[in-house]
């Protein structure tokens, strides 16, 4: 119990911190704003480069750990999208973005502190390798899914440039494409450009949680709270579920699997905010959906991590 709650209450001290004092009033809704920049389009996209730059692609990019977590990924997509329009009767534009909180786990700043506080920093390979993929994977179905759903009577061949288009501004995409060009290119950097580089890198997660906690303040949990309930089971249950069959089944190391189901079972990110305010579509759900999962990851982490090997 000791080693859970020295792994656990580390991370989610730093979210409460943010939040308690944006609740007091002592840090401003815009000191968190640029927190939150600062980590989302700096620090975070220059920690990925650094992971995919220096990944041993042949070892990390294991074909079984991608297939185990992203069929999750994809299954929880179709659940959330599908219930939120067959049982929830949610029009096709909010189910996509329901289905996109079931599908965007929050793999870097929860599944990266998670995983480190747990295992050590060695043991990050293999969510990098998960990283590395999972920005384009999420946005590339979920904005590929919403331009479809609202490009009733536009022609079918104008979709991909506008999926392409709103990918590459994303800043984790940009860092993530940047590691792994450099990683094929066998570019090397001067020492004073790593150095500086890992100076950023180590403010990246830390800062990032504590802004996350900052964020969540405003999130009250308003919205159909069934929908809300569907989103927290598919998220925090399902998808680990799914990956820990499909982990046992591929035969994953003890390393890889445990980096899979620990990184599935982490709450939705900030980005399913993001993506739900982009299209202007179910943000109350997205927004408390955040907030709710990530206070109940508390309870269901220590579950899965008391489970796995």
């Amino acid at each position: 119990m000791q080693a859970l709650l020295d792994v656990i209450l580390p991370v989610f001290l730093v979210i409460g911190a943010g939040y308690a004092l944006v609740w007091r009033g002592w840090f401003s809704d815009s000191a968190v704003d640029g927190l939150m920049s600062f980590t989302q389009t700096f620090a975070i996209p220059c920690l990925l480069f650094r992971a995919l730059w220096t990944l041993d692609l042949q070892a990390g990019l294991d074909p079984w750990l991608l297939l185990s977590f992203y069929t999750g990924s994809g299954t929880c997509f179709a659940v959330g999208l599908l219930a939120a329009r067959h049982l929830f009767k949610r029009d096709w534009e909010d189910a996509v973005a329901i289905g996109f909180c079931c599908l965007f786990a929050n793999s870097v700043m929860l599944g990266l502190a998670m995983t480190e506080r747990a295992y050590g920093a060695n043991a990050l390979e293999a969510n990098y390798a998960i990283v590395a993929l999972h920005s384009p994977f999420c946005y590339g179905i979920g904005i590929t899914a919403m331009e479809v759903v609202r490009a009733r009577g536009t022609p079918a061949g104008a979709v991909p440039g506008k999926v392409l288009r709103a990918m590459f501004r994303n800043a984790l995409v940009i860092g993530i494409a940047l590691g792994l060009a450099f990683n094929l290119a066998g570019v090397a950097l001067p020492t004073p450009f790593t150095d500086a580089l890992d100076m950023v890198i180590r403010t990246a997660l830390p800062v990032a949680l504590f802004a996350m906690g900052g964020v969540l303040y405003r999130y009250k949990p308003q919205g159909d709270g069934r929908i809300i309930a569907m989103v927290c089971a598919v998220s925090l249950i399902l998808h680990p579920s799914i990956v820990w069959v499909m982990g046992t089944l591929t035969q994953l190391s003890t390393g890889a699997f445990r980096s899979a189901v620990l990184t599935a079972a982490m709450a939705p990110g900030i980005n399913t905010y993001v993506f739900a305010n982009m299209y202007g579509r179910a943000r109350r759900v997205a927004a408390s959906s955040v907030l709710s999962a990530t206070i109940l990851s508390v309870g269901t982490a220590w579950v899965w991590l008391a489970l796995l090997p």
